[in-house]
């Protein structure tokens, strides 16, 4: 994000009375690359709410930001600038159903050197699936209000981490705010961020997905229309452990797809974590 842009866009909102913050230069070194701003102290539900109704005019997605270290006096990898804007593609160039039928393909082959799952454990971990893709979840339809449902979950979240700080970010939604912010979270199984945010959009548009919360390696979504009945739930977690093994893999026991989609039946947030 050009700093001039982003800097308009925040002039703009000045009747929001943003509170102390600054604008963060990506750790590639670009000083024109400042593709967020990041408030000093922790974020207040109030201010959220406000610039969450007006995005739309804006231009200003916000995010509640984590550390990977709340006691590192550095904030990583916001405050550090560890974030990678110019090593970005573009979500539009990625379809979300082909994405997770490829990542779950990864995921469920059978590795003989896995000194930590056997075939026959690995298997029992994707069943009733094994290694077949299932396909993508329905959509659901339901009268709950988005946006409302995250004003929500941002209170829960503050209650819970009331350390996180607000990032604003020059993006349409919040799929798209990951890649413009140059979020790195899931880099150790795919270095390629538009690829997630192509799969949170499509999650926007069939779930009403947003997204509120983003750590180090972590992403949190509140849903306005999770699955509900028992098939369903396994549909939507076989995507979610195509788009983030380590929820199975390292999640609480047992480490089987059925227990995840049981634990997110009627859930209204979802949360991911990569090791």
């Amino acid at each position: 994000m050009n700093v001039e842009h982003l800097t308009e866009l925040l002039a703009d909102s000045a009747e929001s009375r943003l509170p102390p913050g600054r604008m963060v230069t990506s750790d590639e070194g670009d000083e024109d690359m400042q593709p967020l701003w990041l408030s000093d102290g922790p974020a207040a539900i109030e201010l959220w709410t406000r610039m969450h109704a007006e995005h739309t005019r804006s231009g200003l997605w916000p995010l509640l930001l984590d550390s990977l270290d709340p006691n590192d006096g550095e904030f990583r990898p916001w405050g550090s600038g560890e974030v990678f804007p110019e090593q970005m593609s573009s979500p539009t160039s990625y379809d979300s159903a082909g994405l997770l039928a490829r990542w779950w393909d990864t995921y469920t082959a059978v590795d003989e050197d896995d000194d930590m799952l056997d075939a026959d454990r690995r298997l029992a971990v994707t069943a009733p699936f094994g290694q077949t893709w299932p396909g993508l979840a329905p959509s659901r339809k339901t009268t709950t209000n988005p946006d409302q449902l995250a004003a929500e979950f941002t209170q829960a979240y503050l209650v819970d981490r009331p350390q996180a700080r607000l990032g604003l970010v020059a993006a349409a939604c919040g799929a798209e705010a990951l890649t413009a912010v140059g979020w790195a979270g899931p880099c150790n199984y795919d270095n390629y961020t538009a690829k997630f945010s192509a799969v949170v959009r499509d999650w926007e548009h069939r779930f009403g997905a947003r997204v509120v919360a983003v750590g180090f390696s972590t992403l949190h979504l509140s849903v306005a229309s999770p699955p509900v009945a028992e098939c369903e739930a396994l549909l939507v977690a076989a995507e979610h452990f195509a788009f983030c093994p380590d929820n199975i893999w390292q999640g609480s026991r047992p480490y089987t797809l059925a227990a995840y989609a049981e634990r997110i039946t009627g859930a209204h947030h979802w949360d991911f974590w990569w090791d």
